[in-house]
């Protein structure tokens, strides 16, 4: 078998092996990736733009349309997306084609977990969070994606609500931390770092292999 070919598979216990896709956001790619091999063993992962965010609307057909894409190749796809906006409409089209998806309605709540989410929330309703993803990628997604960079004065517009930033932190990595602190810093909201680790990631593929092996 060529090192290729075990890449696309994931062992599934009692000497069997099961072919899996993760259909992903591409803000979950380098997180999901970190978990292939080891106890979860190998699958492959097929990331759709990060950019949909903009356009939650267009989620649901784009995973779609990957889905049917790709369902021949393998025994089974799974879905690494939160609800993100659409409303519904991505469960619904996860019912239709037979196809589980991680619980939670965003990347935030199964980071975090989503009890731990919500009391955050609640905590201090003017939160905005980052993840090690948007924390790297926040002068180009948020600061420059939201104009910010030409008109300056339209962070009260966006963000006069916020009072802090919470960072979500999947790893333990002082660069990332440093950005997210100084994102905070550019929005004028105070600071506050949590680690979560994987969270919900990777409890649910653990979830799907225990359930291949019995």
């Amino acid at each position: 078998m060529s090192e290729e070919t075990e890449a696309e598979r994931f062992y599934a216990g009692r000497g069997g092996l099961r072919r899996v896709l993760v259909i992903a956001c591409g803000a979950l790619a380098r997180e999901i990736l970190s978990l292939r091999g080891g106890p979860l063993g190998r699958f492959d992962v097929a990331c759709l733009p990060a950019k949909l965010h903009n356009y939650p609307q267009r989620i649901p057909d784009a995973v779609r349309a990957k889905i049917r894409a790709k369902r021949a190749d393998y025994d089974e796809i799974l879905c690494l997306y939160g609800d993100c906006g659409t409303g519904g409409e991505l469960d619904r089209v996860l019912a239709e084609e037979g196809v589980k998806r991680i619980g939670g309605p965003h990347c935030y709540a199964f980071y975090a977990g989503e009890a731990a989410y919500e009391a955050m929330v609640e905590q201090e309703l003017g939160t905005f969070f980052l993840t090690d993803f948007l924390a790297r990628h926040f002068e180009t997604l948020v600061y420059e994606g939201l104009g910010l960079d030409r008109h300056p004065e339209l962070r009260d517009a966006y963000f006069g609500h916020y009072r802090k930033l919470i960072y979500l932190a999947q790893t333990d990595d002082a660069a990332i931390d440093a950005k997210a602190e100084a994102a905070a810093a550019r929005l004028g909201l105070a600071y506050e770092r949590r680690f979560t680790g994987l969270g919900g990631l990777k409890s649910f593929l653990s979830e799907r292999a225990e359930a291949w092996a019995s």
